[in-house]
């Protein structure tokens, strides 16, 4: 059976994935269709909110595992191309509300298109030999290809006349750079960050960036670390016990982050309040949740113990 488009497919306009990311564009086309082709959702102040579940939006991106689904949105709205709000008033009900923020730059076809065309790039229709192709596999996905390409120049048509020759001289196919070498440079965004932060000293060693490189290759971005670098800090500081594992090791192990990360969004998504207030905040809405109702009869009441 052919895989051609059974069904509905997902189209991805390539001047958005080129100017927001490639998941991104991906969920956020999909909001849109929930905001402008369904009547799903609700309006509030003359913005229309539509809501899925986590388990319904992997239904719609079965090819996403469940950090790849909470990350793109967290991008997103990072970005401020996506709002998320829980609009019910009641404490229990946490349902996450989405909306698109349409005013968004990166939304903007004439400045992304502007953007674009300020890079070097061939010239259109123009299609060179490639030469030197050499392309090398691991038994791992990852992959580097090198393609280099001669510089050409295009010559304007000669007519009979006797014009001054034109030549454009088109833009070479510049090397791609080794993920490797990208996510070595995002570590030591984050390693610097921590120790500017916390006013430690990790040195740039192999066992410094471990777990900060391997969160990286798992498509986390240097926001996200640096942004739980951030909540660690305003949560343990000014106590010894726990401000000891502000270390690599401790924020960024495979264990702890994603639970770290999810902590970090909601707390940012607050306005990134101090520790007090912050525990405060938990504490109200855990007592909303677990208490019930007080069914004690009072002393003096038929039925009282």
């Amino acid at each position: 059976m052919s895989l051609l488009m059974p069904s509905r497919p997902i189209v991805i306009n390539p001047d958005l994935a080129f100017s927001i990311g490639l998941n991104e564009a991906i969920a956020l086309q999909q909001v849109n269709y929930w905001l402008k082709e369904t009547t799903s959702g609700l309006e509030r102040d003359g913005v229309r909110w539509i809501y899925n579940t986590n388990e319904q939006w992997l239904e719609q991106f079965p090819f996403w595992s469940e950090s790849t689904l909470k990350r793109t949105f967290t991008r997103l709205k990072t970005l401020g191309v996506l709002k998320i709000e829980q609009l019910n008033k009641s404490q229990r009900d946490m349902t996450n509300y989405y909306t698109i923020n349409y005013e968004s730059e990166l939304l903007d076809e004439v400045k992304v298109t502007k953007s674009k065309s300020s890079k070097c790039t061939l010239p259109s229709g123009q299609n060179e030999p490639m030469e030197g192709v050499k392309v090398e596999r691991s038994i791992s996905s990852k992959r580097t290809a090198l393609i280099r390409s001669n510089c050409t120049d295009v010559l304007t048509e000669n007519t009979t006349e006797n014009t001054t020759e034109n030549k454009t001289p088109s833009c070479p196919v510049a090397p791609q750079p080794d993920p490797e070498v990208l996510i070595t440079d995002n570590g030591f965004l984050v390693l610097t960050h921590l120790n500017q932060v916390s006013g430690s000293r990790y040195q740039k060693s192999k066992t410094s960036l471990e777990n900060i490189r391997a969160r990286l290759r798992e498509g986390y971005s240097v926001h996200d670390l640096q942004l739980v670098i951030d909540l660690k800090h305003e949560h343990w500081s000014g106590n010894d016990d726990q401000y000891q594992y502000m270390r690599p090791e401790t924020l960024f192990g495979p264990k702890k982050f994603e639970s770290y990360l999810q902590s970090a969004a909601r707390w940012e998504s607050k306005g990134r309040p101090k520790r007090q207030d912050w525990e405060g905040q938990r504490k109200s809405s855990e007592l909303m949740r677990v208490s019930g109702p007080d069914k004690a009869i009072p002393a003096g009441f038929r039925g009282a113990r």
